[in-house]
């Protein structure tokens, strides 16, 4: 897996943040969580991201929400 765990970058989509070597936007995983879809579901739309990769953005949205934000994810 790659050292960082999301990217932006202007000549990707515009430079929505997405999960490092895909194209897949970081809040595409949170949509498919808030609509009630399981993490395999996520998972089984976008192949190109792996299980490590969603586990990891939901501990450090986890971990950003109880530490008040001083975690960066770049």
């Amino acid at each position: 897996m790659t050292d960082k765990l999301i990217d932006r970058n202007p000549d990707i989509l515009g430079g929505t943040p997405v999960f490092s070597g895909t194209r897949v936007p970081v809040r595409i995983l949170m949509e498919h969580l808030e609509a009630g879809d399981r993490l395999d579901d996520f998972l089984d739309d976008y192949p190109t991201v792996s299980r490590d990769q969603a586990v990891e953005l939901l501990e450090l949205a986890a971990t950003m929400l109880v530490d008040g934000g001083n975690e960066s994810p770049v």
